[in-house]
């Protein structure tokens, strides 16, 4: 049974608690902890509170709207107090509330409401005199606020002289302050570039900005304003209801929110609610809730206010998009490129309407820009369809046996070794073509035109046969048999035989074709070209070093590096041999002729060729020595032109390029 002590001593905590948080997000900038977890602490009070009145406390923060002011800033009296809004989390609250209000009216009769987003940012009063812009104050504690008049004064969608000519003589604007996502994203990018911390959250982002001292840093920041209400007024009639009010400021020239509604009863409220939780992530401006006012400005006045907050007025809170877990573990994943992603194995948390218990950490790099560790405290978000990310580490809750995460040298897949480029932020698996995690990927470029042009094999028709067991490696293609393909869905027989046949044909192959077909990181055709052209064997090739690679034209020391790192597994020499065993091969690489007209000499190809394709007469060049380029420069030394050539030819022409037609291709082609 819990004791009157027991329950002074988590009032006590819980307002220490509070009071920390409320200094590191008001005073600090700096905030530790995500909105839901301060909205539970603060409802845990409050609780306790009212079941026991006696440990009502002046200092207690349910007492108060906001922290303490700065002493940097100027302080402000609110003419008229800037009350917080209570909130509610589901449809029952929501109801609970509209009963309140009913049961205070003494209607039975469904009520009118004002309905907008409840944005993510910082509140702001804009007093007007005579229409002119004369000071802006934050909340600060609801009575006092800080003077930014400076820094809001750079925010151009805020007015600095109100439109019409029915303004009175002093209205105080109420609004909200905030950041929207791609000045965020922007922002958050400079700040990284010139090595500063980053934000958490567009709403911290809005806060830091609007406090700064130096309004010419305020006016470089992306703020932005939507209006939802008037404070103090004088020399002019308060409009009868709010929704009358918003489309008074909204001529007077302020930005008011686009989703703003008025609403009759339950029905229509959750009808809201409904609708804007699902344009919530396509917004382009984080919002936390909704904002549901009692519309009739008199039924205001009658409801009145409590202690803290308007009884006409409730703030019904959207499932939190950042909370507090664990980091239980960080593993590797290994994607379909080969890129190594760590993801952090969370102790599950509920955020963003779903239960999320994994979170990317992108590479290696981001891990030490934020410091996870594992065992850390850290807050996860999750917006929408958005794979939940870690954006910030709690190092107040760092236990001593937090554990460093260190990036395998291994692949945990095929125990390839893992690389690392200098000025890289991505790890690799060196495995290629031979790793399981990017086995379809790699089998689709084995068999694409440009490798082993397998007529047939299409992207699809892979991915069944790696699904279904069929095919682990490219040598496992050519053991198939044409009724094991023709069980495969939406192949028949024929289709069967026809591929069958395409594989066939497929093993007789050029050793540049084959060299290209093995995905050897950062070798395409060229260098394909011209190592089979420099070594002539598949050997020679693979017992040469870094040092020797370098030597080949188009080959520098990190893909050099890449193709020794390849040949150097053994796994991936246990499938070259196995593809040799099932009978892929090619006629012995002849070195071009140094005595041809095209050796050594660029050349481009354009136009309908009558007597062979281009890409034979590519393959034919290429044999003999020529570079083979796909577009005209000052350094092209020939265009052969087909028939209906166009803008190659053009442009050789302009730039004096010799241009030949097929029958001179021809005579180099056949030349002894």
């Amino acid at each position: 049974m819990t004791t009157t002590t027991e329950f002074e001593q988590r009032a006590a905590e819980l307002r220490e608690l509070i009071n920390h948080y409320n200094y590191l997000y008001y005073v600090a900038d700096n905030p530790e902890v995500p909105d839901a977890e301060y909205d539970r602490l603060f409802r845990e009070l409050q609780e306790l509170e009212q079941a026991n009145p006696e440990l009502l406390t002046a200092d207690s923060p349910t007492q108060r709207v906001g922290g303490e002011v700065l002493q940097k800033f100027a302080e402000v009296e609110h003419a008229m107090p800037m009350l917080s809004l209570d909130n509610v989390f589901d449809q029952d609250e929501l109801t609970a509330f509209d009963k309140r209000v009913r049961d205070w009216l003494n209607t039975d009769q469904p009520q009118t409401y004002a309905a907008e987003p409840k944005l993510d940012g910082l509140a702001i009063s804009i007093r007007y005199e005579n229409g002119v812009l004369v000071q802006a104050a934050t909340r600060g504690d609801g009575s006092r606020g800080e003077d930014v008049t400076a820094n809001v004064r750079t925010i151009k969608s805020v007015p600095l002289r109100l439109q019409g000519d029915n303004i009175p003589a002093v209205i105080e604007i109420r609004g909200e302050i905030f950041m929207p996502k791609a000045g965020f994203e922007k922002l958050n990018q400079t700040q990284l570039e010139n090595n500063k911390k980053a934000f958490v959250n567009p709403r911290n982002a809005a806060a830091g900005s609007l406090r700064q001292l130096d309004s010419r840093i305020t006016a470089q920041r992306p703020l932005d304003i939507y209006c939802y209400g008037i404070g103090y007024l004088e020399g002019m009639e308060r409009p009868e209801s709010h929704s009358a009010s918003m489309r008074l400021i909204e001529k007077m020239g302020c930005r008011i929110s686009p989703e703003l509604r008025t609403l009759t009863g339950l029905a229509e409220c959750q009808d809201y609610i409904n609708w804007l939780g699902e344009r919530r992530d396509s917004l382009p401006y984080d919002i936390d809730g909704v904002v549901f006012k009692v519309d009739s400005t008199g039924l205001q006045e009658r409801l009145g206010f409590v202690s803290r907050a308007p009884r006409w007025a409730i703030a019904y809170k959207f499932p939190a998009q950042e909370e507090m877990t664990v980091v239980e573990d960080i593993e590797v994943q290994v994607g379909r490129t080969g890129a190594l992603t760590p993801v952090a194995r969370l102790k599950p948390v509920f955020v963003g309407g779903v239960t999320v218990s994994n979170a990317t950490l992108h590479n290696e790099d981001e891990i030490r820009r934020k410091d996870v560790h594992i065992g850390d405290t850290v807050i996860v978000r999750r917006a929408g369809d958005v794979i939940p990310e870690i954006v910030k580490v709690i190092e107040s809750k760092r236990p001593e046996s937090v554990r460093e995460f260190v990036m395998p040298t291994q692949c945990p897949i095929c125990g390839s070794d893992v690389e690392r480029e200098d000025g890289e932020a991505v790890s690799r698996c060196s495995g290629g073509l031979f790793c399981a995690a990017q086995r379809k990927e790699a089998i689709k470029h084995f068999a694409s035109r440009k490798a082993l042009d397998i007529d047939g094999l299409g992207d699809k028709l892979v991915e069944q046969m790696v699904d279904s067991g069929m095919i682990k490696n490219p040598a496992d293609l050519f053991l198939l048999s044409a009724e094991e393909i023709a069980g495969l869905e939406r192949m028949g027989q024929k289709s069967a035989e026809n591929l069958v046949n395409a594989l066939q044909a497929a093993r007789e192959t050029r050793f540049p074709r084959f060299l290209y077909a093995l995905g050897i990181r950062e070798v395409g055709e060229a260098t394909a070209r011209s190592l089979a052209m420099h070594f002539h064997d598949l050997d020679s090739l693979m017992q040469a070093n870094e040092e020797a690679l370098v030597e080949i034209e188009d080959v520098g020391p990190v893909v050099a590096h890449h193709i020794e790192t390849f040949f150097q597994q053994e796994h991936n020499r246990e499938v070259i041999q196995r593809l040799l065993e099932v009978g892929v091969n090619w006629p012995q690489e002849e070195q071009g002729s140094t005595s041809s007209v095209v050796s050594g000499k660029t050349i481009v190809l354009t136009g309908t060729l009558d007597k062979m394709s281009r890409s034979e007469a590519k393959e034919k060049l290429l044999a003999l020595g020529a570079k083979v380029a796909g577009s005209v420069s000052k350094k092209t030394d020939y265009v052969v032109a087909g028939a209906e050539a166009g803008s190659k030819l053009t442009k050789a022409e302009s730039l004096g390029v010799p241009v030949v037609d097929e029958d001179t291709l021809i005579e180099w082609l056949t030349q002894e």
